[in-house]
This record gives structure tokens, C-alpha cells and sequence, in this order.
């Protein structure tokens, strides 16, 4: 795998180490002329080199990230110069002009290769980069399924491989994979891409993150058989990385006899815990294949032993089965009876969640930066930073041109600020879109950048950032309100192409349009059409209907139908008139419902309530859907997908009718893994999976929760259900009445930007509001200026049916907005 002369590089890397510690300059950018440069080149030596102009302050962010860099290189026996170009000294490196200057790498006095500045953006990049170069016959770069599956063919039986998705080049997890390489290269296969298709390919379907996978390609012999795989879960850093290989490296089981607090593995050493599985002659054969399957389940999480009961050194009392060690020095075992081998599997990852959770913890106590108010998304901007968008497929407005570029056509315009991380974030996620669209959309994609043009984002009414507007000839714009993302954003497009309402003209037509055959191309991004059924003198409740349909214009598909014939369509679903009509294309199913004396912003409601499924899985972004409707939640927490009779079971009795005044709900902790932290706040440690509890958020905040020791079943989960309502059961928990609160307040930027503006309070009008100009919605404020404004969501509440559905004693409790 390796080449002979860089193999002899390797081999002088130690030596080379300890000359570079001896040296008094250590760490520092030495600045030399191109003939003293190539003076100090020597043979075998590996050599970084920036060549620029002595005079040219152009580059000094660069020269800053290059001098970071020196001494991580000079670790890796690299040597790295700045080279003044003078007019004295000419050099074919130095070029002609001063914006092509660029940085070489040579081995001995041989180019290897030539980095213009940007490549090399930062200290992480610079690294990456270089070592990149010098490893480039040993870490192979990949774009397709069948360079993976050649790779993989040609080194069963021989070698491992660890193969990497990094999202770019020169990212610190980029770098992080090249050190790996450089320390392990000799001894496994370093396969590297940053193709997204591959990574899905493979089976993962978190393409937003960095992987590493360890291919077990070594011990297979049968060419026909696939390597098996292990997954790194923790971040691609260096230091974890190591870990993760050396685990790799470690035997799969080891059989001890010995007393499990004086056991050492090389697990321990790296932070990691042990799991011993318990055994006794008369069963050794079944406990090894189940240590074994325990160790694989396991593998760069923990180390697993096989623990011989019947040795004299070893007295573990009679009903344990399963011994957990903790790596921490003076932490005592735990004897444990776990008959389920998930069981010891989340045993393990719920204790290092719960060890992650407490260093962050720490971390965050240590040094509080409460100047971030989304460090998360800054990091990810500035990491991204230097990635080149498409910025040409949209239209960049400014004050002049709005007028005659966007309300002179059919517009998405992107409202943002250039000096904010959640708009420069959303930006690429709008460029994406305008990539999706490009050639099939005749709708024209703008963009704004409110940090140069303050006045036009006022007069458009946008306070905040980042805001996407809809703009039609002729029409008032429509504010896009939904989740900021790609796929979001395109459903509100592509379902904004018809006009909502449709209207309906024949009974035919009513039958394509539940059957889902007249907007075919748009059902994949609405599963249900909605159609209202009406008399045709019915006036005010389908200007109602009409209302109701252009609010939810680009979340919905809705029609009307009121002909003289439409008794032949409320006959043939049982309607009464007026009605909704939901058709469910998934499903295959149309259900009607009543619309009596329904205002818009019911109807609204109504088919908003409709959408929402009957057994959701709960995630951050549908979680506030659901809290919205003030009723506690019946959660089924899962590692991973769910049983198809736990689903079927909680269908079954919604179906019934006996959890109306319960939302059944369920939360896949491996898509969410957030829910950990929500058991934590429930239970001292994490509980055995899956688990039902019920929250009651909006009044008491008591957790409950369903026996472990019964099964998940439709008989049992009815009788505990009725217990609950009866009052019989108790809490485990009951949760404070705390608000969910951002970290910092929320700013009105564009006021602040604009100090001769009028201060007032930022605010989402409601849905179905028509916008208004600035002057009027500033008279607006004016007005109402001496009223007490209560926080929308305690507006919203007290219009709502609170559920009397648990029996309250003594002081009553607000959890309006409080954390599962």
C-alpha cells in the first residue's frame, strides 16, 4: 500500500521530531528569499512553501492561518516557508502578478503540487491539504459504489479498511482523517470520498455529517462474503479516531476468570467501559455465541469479556448475568440481571450519553459565552465559509431594481443579512433550491441583502431574518412560514403553482381531484387534498372556505365544488352539506367532515388538525404541531423503529375512540436524539426501550409511566389507560413550570440598524393576515401602543379547549411552554 520512498520519509519522522523540538524557532513562518529557499531543500524532506510579493499586504488572513499551521506540520516532519519574491531574485514560482501568488509543495527539491491561497483557507485546510498530497498513492479518493466494491474485493483476507465521508476538502474532519492516516496507513486501507450518493448508498442516511467506517475485510475469506461494518459514532476528530482504531484493533472477546474490578483491557485505557457477560460451564457454548454478539453490537463502544462464574477468584452474586465496569478509577462494578441483549446495549450508550451530557455540562459552566446565540450555525458558517456558492442562479435585487424586477413578475425573494449566521446558513439552502429548479421553474428567485438595503426591507415589512416572500403580478405577497430548508421551501413553491381553492367544475372533475389524477405531479408534496362541498346559495360559508384555502395556499392543495349536482357527491361520502372532503392518497381513503357555522380561521384549523397524523413520530421540528393542541402526550420512546404490533396496537385503540383526549405519539431516539435527555428528566438513569410514558404538559406536568414488566398490548395499555383517568395510578416525576425561553432576546435588527426608525415590537402577524405597508402597520402600532401585548402563544392558548382529562388536586400548575 505504501510507496518505498515515502516509507523511508516515514521512518525519519522520530528523528526528525526531535530535531525539530531542539530548535529555537519552533512554530514560527521562517521568511527567506527564493535562492536561500531552495538552498535548504533536502532530499526525501518534505516542504511547504508560500511564494508572494515582500510588499504585498493582500494576504495577511493567510499568512496568519499559515503560521498556525507550521508547527502541526513540523510534527509531521513537513517544513513550512513564506518566500519574498524580490525584483532582485526572479523565480518561475514568484509568477507575474501579485494576486497569483500561490503555495508549492516539494519533496527534496521535486513539486509535488500547487495550492492557490484560498484552497488552503485555514490552519485545518492547510493540513489536510498537504498531507492529502503526501498521501495520495495510499488514501484513495473515491466517487462511486463500484470503486467501493473493487477496493473491498481486492483486500479480503488481506487488510481492513477505513473508509470516510467528509462533506469537503479541507474541513478539520477532512484533517482529522489524513493524521489517521499518516499514523495507520501502513496497516489499513484509508479509502476517502465526499460524495454524498456513496454515503447513502451504503445505508446511512445522515449525509449533513462526517462518517468513518471500519471495514472488517482481514478475517473474511469467502470472496462472496461482504466485509462487515462498524460504524464510528462519536465525531471525526483525531484523538477519536485513534480510539476508535485501536478498539478496532483490540480482540473481539476476551475470557477472563479473574475478579472484573482487577481486570485492565486497553478499553479502559481509552475511556471506554467494560461489559462482562456472565457464564458457567453447563452453558458456555450459548454465552460465548451471545458474549460474541454482545461484542460485535458493541464494538468502539465498549469492551466485552466473557466472565467464568465457576472460578474460585471470582464471586458474583447468584442472580447477575451481566457485570458493567465504568472506566473511571474507583468506581465500583454494577451487578446487573439483564435477560435481553438489547437491554445491555442501551445499558452502555445511555451511560456515555449521560457522561457526554455531563461534560457539556461542564464545558458550559466553565466558560458561558452568552454572546452566542446560535453558535452552531455559526460554526457551520464559518466552516463553510469559503465554499463557493452559485450565487448567479438567483437575482440579486437591490432599491432601484425591486420594482421593475420583482413586482413586475412572479417572484421568490430571499429577505437576508450578510452579517448573520442563520441567513448566511438558510442562503445555501436557498442556492440549492435555485439548483433544484434551474430550467423547470419560470418562477424567478431573488435575493436581498437587507445589511445594504435597510430601507426596501422596511417597506416590505421585514424586521427579521431570514424571511422568503412570494410575489404574483396583481397579488398581495404571500410570507413563506414554514421550516427554513430546501425541501420545505420547495413543496411551498411547487404547491403554489395552481390557485387555491381550486375550483371545481363538473363531478367528474370532483372524482379526479380526490383520486389525486388532476394535480398528479403535486401529490408527492401534498399527501391529502381537501375539497368543500357546497349548495350553491351557500355564499358565506364558501367565502369562508375561500379564505380558508388561500391561507393555506402552498401547505395544502384545497378545492371547491358547489354546482347544482353536488348532493350526488354528499350522498356518495355521506356529507352533510357544507362539508370537507379530506381524500388521503397514501391511504387510499376519503373521510368527510362537517363545516356548520365555521369562520375561516376555524376552517383553518379544522384541515390543519386534519393533516396531523393519527400515530406521529415526534421530532424537534413537528414536536410544536403537536404541543399546540394542549393535550398530554402518550409517547412510546424506541431505539430505532418500532414494533409493527406496538403500531398496530395504538391504531387500534385510537381508532376506538379511547385516546381522544390523548396525543399518541412515538420517538425514535436514534433519529432524535434528543429524547435521551428527555428520559434523563424523567428517570435517574436511562430506562430500559421501548418505554411508554404519558406527559402531562398543559396542566400539573406529571410524567407516568407504563409497567415495564407488562407487555405492549392493546388489553393492557386500555386498563392502565383507564387507571390514569381514574386516578389510581401515581406520577414518577412531576415537571417545573418553566417557559421555553431563547437564550438571548430576540432583536428587531433593522431598528436597531435604523435609528431614526420608530421603536416597536417585532411580531409574526397571523396567517391569514393581508400585509400591510410600513406607514400603515406603524400607525397600527401607534394605536395600540397603550395595550398590554401578551406573547402569542398565551393568545393562542386561550382560545383553545384545555383537556379536563386528568383529575387536578390542590394548586393548580402552568406548563403552557415547558420542556418534555
Amino acid at each position: 500500500m505504501m510507496s518505498s520512498s515515502f516509507n523511508l520519509f516515514r521512518v525519519g519522522i522520530s528523528f526528525v521530531m526531535m530535531c525539530i523540538f531542539c530548535k529555537s524557532a519552533v512554530g514560527s513562518l521562517s521568511e527567506l528569499s527564493p535562492q536561500k529557499y531552495f538552498s535548504t531543500l533536502q532530499p526525501g524532506k518534505a516542504s511547504l512553501a508560500y511564494f508572494c510579493q515582500a510588499d504585498s499586504p493582500r494576504n495577511s488572513v493567510f499568512l496568519e492561518e499559515l503560521n498556525e499551521a507550521v508547527k502541526p506540520l513540523q510534527d509531521y516532519g513537513i517544513s513550512v516557508a513564506k518566500v519574498n519574491c524580490v525584483k532582485e531574485e526572479t523565480s518561475r514560482y514568484c509568477g507575474k502578478e501579485k494576486d497569483s501568488m500561490k503555495a508549492y509543495l516539494f519533496r527534496g527539491n521535486i513539486l509535488l503540487r500547487e495550492f492557490p491561497p484560498d484552497t488552503l483557507f485555514d490552519v485545518n485546510a492547510i493540513v489536510a491539504h498537504v498531507l492529502f498530497a503526501l498521501l495520495f498513492n495510499e488514501v484513495k479518493y473515491i466517487s462511486t459504489l463500484e470503486d467501493l466494491q473493487n477496493i473491498e474485493s481486492a483486500l479480503k483476507g488481506k487488510a481492513s479498511i477505513a473508509f470516510s465521508y467528509v462533506r469537503a476538502i479541507g474541513t478539520p474532519e477532512h484533517r482529522a482523517v489524513m493524521e489517521a492516516a499518516f499514523v495507520y496507513g501502513t496497516t489499513y486501507q484509508f479509502v476517502l470520498t465526499t460524495e454524498t450518493a456513496l454515503l447513502e448508498s451504503i445505508g446511512t442516511e445522515d449525509i449533513k455529517n462526517a462518517h468513518l467506517y471500519f471495514f472488517h475485510c482481514k478475517q473474511v475469506l469467502d470472496l462472496t462474503e461482504q466485509c462487515r461494518r462498524t460504524l464510528m459514532e462519536p465525531p471525526l476528530t483525531t484523538l477519536n479516531i485513534h480510539r476508535f482504531i485501536k478498539t478496532m484493533e483490540a480482540p473481539l472477546l476476551t475470557e477472563v476468570a479473574e475478579d472484573p474490578q482487577q481486570v485492565s483491557t486497553v478499553h479502559l485505557q481509552l475511556g471506554l467501559p467494560l461489559v462482562f457477560i456472565v457464564s458457567q460451564q453447563a452453558t458456555y457454548e450459548a454465552d460465548r455465541r451471545t458474549a460474541e454478539w454482545v461484542a460485535w453490537r458493541l464494538l468502539g463502544k465498549a469492551g466485552v469479556l466473557l466472565l467464568l462464574r465457576d472460578s474460585s477468584e471470582v464471586d458474583i452474586p447468584q442472580h447477575a448475568n451481566v457485570v458493567f465496569r465504568r472506566a473511571e478509577e474507583g468506581v465500583p462494578v454494577e451487578f446487573l440481571v439483564l435477560h435481553d441483549v438489547d437491554l445491555i446495549i442501551s445499558r452502555v450508550e445511555s451511560n456515555m450519553h449521560i457522561e457526554e451530557i455531563q461534560e457539556d455540562e461542564d464545558e458550559d459552566m466553565a466558560s458561558p459565552d452568552m454572546d452566542i446565540q446560535d453558535d452552531e450555525v455559526a460554526e457551520t458558517v464559518y466552516r463553510d465559509r469559503k465554499r463557493r456558492l452559485p450565487l448567479e442562479l438567483t437575482v440579486e435585487v437591490t432599491e432601484e431594481t425591486f420594482n421593475t424586477t420583482v413586482v413586475a413578475s412572479d417572484s421568490i425573494v430571499l429577505f437576508y443579512a450578510g452579517w448573520q449566521a442563520v441567513s448566511m446558513a438558510f442562503l445555501q439552502s436557498y442556492i440549492d433550491l435555485a439548483i433544484k429548479l434551474k430550467g423547470t421553474s419560470t418562477m424567478l428567485l431573488a435575493r436581498v441583502n437587507c445589511a445594504d438595503w435597510s430601507d426596501l426591507c422596511t417597506k416590505q415589512n421585514v424586521t427579521e431574518f431570514p424571511v422568503v416572500k412570494m410575489y404574483k403580478e396583481g397579488e398581495t405577497p404571500v410570507s413563506y412560514t414554514g421550516m427554513l430548508g430546501t425541501e420545505d421551501l420547495l413543496k411551498f413553491i411547487q404547491l403554489n403553482r395552481i390557485s387555491c381553492p381550486v375550483n371545481i367544475t363538473s363531478v367528474q372533475e370532483a372524482e379526479e381531484y380526490l383520486n389525486g389524477e388532476l394535480h398528479k405531479d403535486l401529490i408527492s408534496y401534498s399527501s391529502v387534498s381537501v375539497l368543500g362541498l357546497f349548495s350553491p346559495n351557500m355564499t358565506t360559508v364558501k367565502e369562508d372556505f375561500t379564505e380558508a384555502g388561500n391561507c393555506l395556499k402552498g401547505y395544502v392543495i384545497t378545492g371547491i365544488y358547489s354546482e347544482e349536482d353536488v348532493l350526488i357527491l354528499s350522498n356518495k361520502y355521506a356529507a352533510t352539506l357544507p362539508a370537507l372532503l379530506l381524500a388521503r392518497h397514501k391511504e387510499g381513503k376519503i373521510e368527510s367532515i362537517p363545516l356548520a357555522n365555521s369562520p375561516a380561521q376555524d376552517i383553518v384549523q379544522i384541515i390543519t388538525n386534519a393533516l396531523l397524523e393519527t400515530f406521529p413520530e415526534i421530532t424537534v421540528e413537528n414536536l410544536p404541531i403537536y404541543l399546540r393542541l394542549q393535550k398530554p402526550l402518550l409517547i412510546l420512546f424506541s431505539e430505532g423503529s418500532i414494533n409493527p404490533q406496538y403500531k398496530k396496537a395504538m391504531l387500534k385503540l385510537a381508532k376506538d375512540k379511547h385516546l381522544d383526549s390523548l396525543i399518541p405519539c412515538w420517538l425514535n431516539l436514534q433519529n432524535t436524539p434528543a429524547g435521551r435527555g428527555i428520559l434523563q428528566a424523567y428517570f435517574d438513569a436511562l430506562p430500559p426501550l421501548p418505554l411508554i410514558v404519558v406527559v402531562n404538559l398543559h396542566s400539573g406536568g406529571q410524567v407516568f409511566a407504563f409497567p415495564s414488566d407488562q407487555a405492549i398490548k392493546e388489553q393492557n395499555l386500555l386498563l392502565w389507560l383507564k387507571k390514569l383517568e381514574a386516578g389510581l395510578e401515581s406520577h414518577i416525576t412531576v415537571l417545573p413550570a418553566q417557559e421555553w425561553k431563547p437564550p438571548l432576546p430576540a432583536y428587531d435588527f433593522l431598528s436597531m440598524m435604523d435609528a431614526a426608525a420608530s421603536h416597536h415590537p417585532t411580531r409574526k402577524d397571523p396567517e391569514c393576515t393581508k400585509e400591510t405597508d410600513a406607514s400603515e402597520k406603524d400607525k397600527k402600532q401607534e394605536d395600540k401602543s397603550a395595550i398590554r401585548k401578551e406573547p402569542i402563544e398565551t393568545l393562542r392558548i386561550k382560545h383553545w379547549n384545555r383537556s379536563n382529562w386528568f383529575k387536578e388536586g390542590g394548586k393548580s400548575f402552568t406548563h403552557d411552554n415547558k420542556e418534555l
